[in-house]
């Protein structure tokens, strides 16, 4: 198989971006606390810590953004479920860090 066989439009599919949705923010958040953290405490812990404030919305908010940024990638090269995918994956992030903020 060589790379010009390997072409987007095989993976232009809902569910294949709804997965990385899913999961990008979560990620995000964890490499950010893991580099970024005041507490000396673990992920879950800090998240507990956070959880009443603002803060965890504007992390909410920030870990949006890797999706964003994948969305447009795809939305580059006409691969549209993928990037719906992305988008509705994201999408409880985004609605929880509104009612957050």
């Amino acid at each position: 198989m060589e790379l010009k066989d390997l072409k987007i439009e095989k993976f232009n599919n809902f569910w294949i971006g709804f997965v990385p949705g899913i999961f990008i923010p979560p990620l995000f958040i964890w490499l950010y606390m893991n580099q970024f953290s005041p507490f000396d405490t673990g992920f879950i812990d800090t998240i507990k810590v956070l959880y009443p404030s603002a803060l965890l919305g504007k992390l909410l908010l920030l870990s949006a953004f890797p999706n964003l940024a994948l969305l447009f990638v795809f939305y580059k090269t006409d691969s549209f479920k993928l990037g719906a995918g992305i988008l509705s994956g994201g999408m409880p992030y985004l609605i929880s860090s509104f009612y957050m903020l």
